[in-house]
């Protein structure tokens, strides 16, 4: 049976989202006026290795090749081979001695997504960094492999179950002097994003700047609440959340068309480069600054608050709990003691 619809509650979502999204242009904007977004200074990142998925394209692949020229070895999770070849060679092409390679990843399928951290274990090389950055946005009502709405599947149970599986190989990597890092990229569409724990699939209602808005706040959740994990095991490990504004990238294809000609026309002076959308990745990737520090959410490279609800620890152990259950991993939280 075909999900019921309420034109209304999809307008109100979609009048939300947009909502959001202007406001965040009009502060890009009073920033561009007022001199720009500036690179913040990153180390040198010899000897350590990181995975990003989503790194052919836009954010992730400026992210890709940001960690490459700091000296990282990075291996790039994506499902577009084709693409995936190009990035790579052009990446190795502009910088000497690159440490890149892709590995198949399609993170709308648990069968590929545990196939992915089969191949990369079987490397036998450590994990410093993991950027959950691959997303899709305000895509038409559609399934993942595994039967979850797209937004919700992908964008978050995806990252969910492999961010679960690779812990161990993050736990082995860190050390107290350089800890591992979950890095995950949310949007500030988490803001008006409602958590819906009775219908996680929109099965109801469904509104993709519903969905889509969702997925965002359920990522900010998800990582508090592996941070209060990592901590109450004593890992060297951290999790933190980035907001990399409104940037100028590929995703924008299902949104509404006058959005899509503001972009066409005022993209340069509005919305942010994939370059400048990378940034606080990499600052919460590698900076000095968050060496230990978990739990924070960053924006421009430094840390806000999230939306109220994101800090419901109630909400969080739910909504965990329900995610292991959807993706068939063990949930720990009851053998651990959470302050």
């Amino acid at each position: 049976m075909s999900p019921t619809r309420s034109p209304l509650s999809a307008l109100r979502a979609a009048l939300r989202v947009y909502a959001v999204g202007v406001a965040l242009l009009a502060l890009q904007l009073l920033r561009r006026c007022r001199g720009g977004f500036s690179q913040p200074g990153f180390c040198p990142q010899p000897d350590r290795v990181a995975v990003v998925t989503g790194g052919t394209d836009g954010i992730g692949l400026s992210t890709a090749r940001l960690l490459t020229r700091l000296g990282m070895r990075v291996v790039i999770a994506g499902n577009n081979k084709d693409r995936a070849e190009e990035v790579v060679s052009r990446i190795r092409e502009e910088m000497l001695n690159a440490k890149v390679e892709f590995l198949y990843c399609d993170l709308a399928s648990m069968r590929s997504i545990r196939q992915f951290v089969q191949k990369f274990k079987m490397k036998r090389i450590p994990l410093h960094v993991l950027v959950n950055n691959a997303g899709v946005m305000m895509v038409p009502q559609r399934k993942t492999e595994d039967g979850f709405e797209e937004h919700f599947g992908l964008n978050y149970l995806g990252h969910f179950l492999l961010t679960n599986l690779l812990l161990d190989s993050l736990k082995e990597s860190g050390s107290p002097a350089h800890c591992s890092r979950v890095v995950t990229v949310s949007s500030a569409t988490h803001y008006v994003g409602e958590l819906n724990m009775e219908d996680l699939q929109g099965s109801r209602s469904y509104s993709a700047h519903g969905a889509y808005a969702q997925s965002k706040l359920a990522l900010v959740m998800f990582s508090y609440h592996l941070q209060r994990l990592l901590g109450a095991q004593g890992c060297h490990v951290t999790a933190n959340v980035v907001d990399p504004g409104v940037v100028n990238t590929d995703l924008y294809k299902h949104v509404f068309w006058g959005t899509r000609l503001v972009q066409k026309v005022l993209g340069w002076l509005l919305f942010k480069t994939p370059d400048e959308g990378s940034w606080t990745s990499v600052y919460a990737a590698v900076s000095p600054e968050l060496e230990g520090v978990g739990g924070c959410y960053l924006y421009n490279a430094k840390e806000t608050q999230s939306l109220k609800v994101t800090y419901d620890q109630k909400l969080q152990r739910q909504l965990w709990a329900q995610s292991c259950q959807m993706t068939g991993i063990t949930d720990v939280t009851r053998d651990i003691v959470l302050g």
